[in-house]
C-alpha cells in the first residue's frame, strides 16, 4: 500500500470514529510512511513514534491505532504522535500540548 492510499482509507476510519486526521499532511504522510516501514518490518503497524521490540505480542499496545489513542485525544485533543485529533485541535481551538508517553515499556525506555 502507498503512503497516498493509506491516507485516504484513514480518513474514512477517523471520520467513522468522530475523530481526524492531523491537518498537517506533511507530518502526517511521515507517520504514515513510518507505520508502513514497520509493517514491513515487523508485520504489523507499530507506532514510528515509540520503539518496539518486534514482538507482537509485546508490542500490542502501541499498534496503531494503539491503545492510548482514544484516552489521549479525549484529554488532549491528539494522539501521542498527532496522527489522530479532535476537531477542535484541527481547529486550534484546544491548546497544543505535548501528549505524555502512557506506554510503561516505552517510558521506561525513554522513547518519546
Amino acid at each position: 500500500m502507498t503512503p497516498e492510499r493509506f491516507y485516504e482509507v484513514l480518513v474514512k476510519y477517523a471520520e467513522s470514529q468522530g475523530i481526524q486526521l492531523n491537518k498537517d499532511k506533511e507530518h502526517v504522510m511521515g507517520i504514515l510512511e513510518g507505520l508502513l516501514k514497520n509493517e514491513s518490518r515487523y508485520s504489523y503497524r507499530s507506532c514510528p513514534c515509540r520503539l518496539a521490540t518486534g514482538i507482537k505480542e509485546k508490542d500490542a499496545d502501541i499498534i496503531c491505532p494503539c491503545i492510548y489513542k482514544d484516552p489521549d485525544i479525549k484529554e488532549y485533543g491528539s494522539c501521542y504522535c498527532g496522527l489522530y485529533v479532535s476537531k477542535e485541535w484541527n481547529e486550534e481551538k484546544i491548546r497544543h500540548i505535548r501528549v505524555p508517553e502512557r506506554s510503561q515499556y516505552n517510558s521506561y525506555k525513554g522513547a518519546a
